[in-house]
């Protein structure tokens, strides 16, 4: 009896500590799967209410994944900001990311070029981009800001746009990196007459807006 009872205890010893490794694991993926998912940098409660993992359980998770592809020969790396964490490619494969994310399939090549602009000339008037790039660049404005690559301020009777901080995440770059001499697609019409024109653009940008 006393051997039955001492089986019994060690099955259920062990089957409390499979439960437990299976529970972790599982924890484990739905917080890798979380910083996959997001392709951002996500804080300590967004990750809390998309895992429903407690905080101290979650930072122990955390650390483990960091180490887990730092310990492996992977081109993913996990990225910590702030108290905030990222799943990233890691710099060396960089250039991949960004010729996809300029890609025909993300960007058309219009959309590039009046994004090239913005980057080159900002922060700049919206009725200025108007002016170079013509009224097809309302749409792609339009675009820019609603995916958060462009930040769009209402100044009179147009925006003044400059680029978002997820601009530079999305395309993997510093600040400092983005140069006017770096940036394709760059020519614009400078002088007086862009200038001289820029309120009458101003005015049917309103008109458009409104309509």
């Amino acid at each position: 009896m006393l051997i039955i009872l001492s089986n019994m205890k060690d099955v259920t010893s062990n089957t409390i500590r499979e439960l437990e490794e299976d529970k972790e694991l599982d924890n484990f993926k739905r917080v890798e799967a979380a910083l996959f998912i997001s392709a951002r940098y996500l804080t300590l409660e967004e990750l809390v209410m998309l895992t429903d993992i407690n905080p101290l359980m979650l930072k122990e998770i955390l650390d483990k994944i960091i180490e887990k592809y730092d310990r492996e020969d992977s081109a993913i790396e996990i990225l910590k900001k702030d108290n905030m964490w990222k799943m990233d490619v890691k710099q060396e494969y960089v250039h991949m990311i960004n010729k996809l994310a300029t890609g025909s399939s993300e960007f058309s090549k219009a959309e590039q070029e009046t994004l090239a602009v913005i980057a080159y000339k900002q922060p700049v008037k919206q009725s200025v981009i108007i002016k170079i790039r013509g009224n097809k660049a309302y749409e792609h404005i339009k675009g820019f800001i609603s995916t958060g690559l462009v930040i769009g301020k209402r100044v009179g009777h147009t925006k003044e746009l400059s680029l978002s901080d997820d601009f530079f995440e999305y395309f993997h770059l510093q600040k400092k990196e983005l140069k006017k001499s770096e940036v394709d697609g760059s020519k614009t019409v400078e002088g007086s007459d862009e200038e001289s024109d820029e309120s009458e653009t101003e005015e049917i940008e309103e008109d458009m807006e409104e309509k």
